[in-house]
């Protein structure tokens, strides 16, 4: 542990940023999935689920958990799975 002041505060804002990363990673991953599978069954609500996983994938990008390629590559697979 550190002793300094300033990296403990560092520290403890690096633990909720880990946190708050990790939960909206897994959100995306989540949303794409859930596409991913109804894709798969044949589901009636495809335009809502894509919809949703593009919208995660965004942010995720936008929030720089992920890199924008990465979310312009999964878009487009996303969207080639629609048709």
């Amino acid at each position: 542990m550190p002793v300094i002041k300033s990296a403990i505060e560092r520290v403890k804002t690096n633990e909720k940023a880990n946190k708050r990363n990790a939960s909206q990673l897994s959100k995306m991953r989540t949303a794409v999935k859930k596409f991913e599978k109804a894709e798969d069954k044949g589901a009636d609500n495809l335009e809502e689920l894509f919809n949703n996983a593009v919208s995660a994938l965004d942010h995720a990008s936008s929030k720089g958990l992920i890199k924008p390629n990465k979310a312009a590559r999964n878009k487009s697979r996303l969207a080639g799975m629609m048709k």
